[in-house]
């Protein structure tokens, strides 16, 4: 066969996820550029998140089974769930009302950065308005799709380019774990406000949970509750809808 009638060469791993997540990431801001605060970027975003990587996925005959969608361990997924819920939850209260007390001693320019809530605020329990919408939002169109993307795909893709990493409480941390993260958090810039990066933190356990079990379940329900308890938090502390 003549050099001109060659097949190109797929990307590899690394290429094949930062190339998607870069175009994934542009479409967002494209989205945002066009319509503003809309629903229409959070929508580009889950049809992004969901089909992007059905375009390599295709190329090696694969579906989201290989990459952590499944049901067949939902009962581990599940109880892990529970238990990083039980963990998590207290410390994280104590860490945002300590957060709170110290935001309002802050120069005014670090503290922007830092958080979007400005002001003192007062711990009064209460939840959001249409709360019942917000649980299915979350679930369902925020944290189902980016952890399909993020923990699913991307983190198992560049596992095959770096498959060592140092087994930690039964999940494998490598460079695919961090790189993971790093993106995941990169990714939120989308809406350019610093504070957005915290998120690294927490997908560090979505991606140790999404090794520990091999799905993205747990993932999935953990991060859809740290949104949902972030919110309930923040109405909590200052108020407002």
């Amino acid at each position: 066969m003549s050099q001109a009638m060659e097949i190109p060469r797929r990307p590899g791993a690394v290429q094949e996820v930062v190339g998607l997540w870069a175009l994934g990431f542009l479409g967002i801001i494209a989205a945002f550029l066009l319509f503003g605060g809309t629903s229409i970027p959070k929508l580009v975003a889950t049809v992004g998140f969901l089909y992007l990587p059905l375009i390599p996925m295709r190329w090696r005959d694969e579906d989201y089974r290989d990459y952590g969608l499944t049901l067949s361990r939902w009962r581990e997924d599940v109880r892990l769930f529970l238990v990083m819920s039980a963990i998590v939850g207290p410390l994280f209260f104590l860490a945002f009302a300590g957060f709170v007390e110290v935001v309002p001693h802050l120069p005014q320019s670090l503290a922007r950065h830092l958080t979007p809530m400005v002001g003192e605020g007062h711990f009064r329990p209460r939840l959001p308005p249409r709360f019942g919408e917000w649980v299915v939002d979350q679930l369902f169109v925020v944290a189902l799709p980016e952890e399909f993307f993020y923990r699913g795909y991307m983190q198992a893709r560049l596992r095959d380019a770096w498959p060592q990493g140092r087994r930690v409480l039964g999940g494998r941390l490598g460079r695919a774990f961090w790189l993971t993260a790093v993106l995941f958090a990169l990714g939120h810039l989308a809406i350019f406000q610093t504070w957005r990066l915290s998120v690294f933190f927490p997908a560090l356990l979505f991606g140790w949970m999404r090794e520990r079990t091999g799905t993205i379940l747990g993932a999935a329900l953990f991060h859809a509750a740290c949104n949902l308890y972030v919110r309930f938090l923040e109405v909590s502390f200052f108020g407002g809808p």
